[in-house]
């Protein structure tokens, strides 16, 4: 069986190998052969070649930070860190952009600041507590705004101090009321 059906694909396909009309491809290739196309233009002269010497090494590495820190400045650094264990106060779980000075009060002696969170509540605090996420502590409470003291990552495993600050705006609480 494997015979019969061999055999006449073996011929079909040695049929396909025969001496095909290459007589009308020849003429053609010679016609195009015998076709003018034109000069080419002859290629521009390569510039002659200079060395340069590279005497920049000893400079600053573009992927090394640009004021290289001081090892003191790495200890201070990594001595410096929120206190993890102390227990959270409420409005550190809210963006320090998201809370809103509403106003200020004074009592004996002590000022305190009044925060409006997200969610509409206001709160009163006073100077050592914390608001924000990034450990801010209140460092300065008068009739306007209040500062603070907040420790962020400093991006190489340690931590910086950054000041901050909330401040009354009259035409947000107009916007806000209104």
């Amino acid at each position: 069986m494997k015979g019969k059906i061999l055999g006449p694909l073996l011929i079909v396909a040695l049929t396909g190998c025969g001496n095909a009309d290459l007589g009308s491809l020849e003429r053609q290739l010679n016609v195009l052969q015998s076709r003018p196309t034109g000069k080419v233009a002859p290629l521009p002269e390569a510039p002659a070649y200079r060395p340069v010497t590279y005497d920049q090494a000893a400079g600053r590495s573009p992927f090394a930070p640009q004021r290289p820190e001081t090892e003191q400045e790495r200890d201070l650094g990594k001595e410096l860190a929120p206190d993890l264990q102390r227990p959270r106060e409420p409005l550190e779980a809210y963006a320090l952009e998201s809370l809103i000075l509403v106003g200020t009060l004074r009592t004996n002696e002590r000022t305190s600041a009044l925060i409006r969170d997200p969610e509409g509540e206001v709160h009163r605090l006073y100077v050592g507590e914390y608001l924000g996420t990034d450990f801010g502590r209140i460092t300065h409470i008068d009739e306007r705004s209040l500062q603070l003291l907040e420790i962020v990552p400093n991006g190489q495993g340690g931590w910086i101090e950054r000041r901050g600050n909330l401040a009354l705006n009259d035409d947000n609480e107009k916007k806000r009321r209104g």
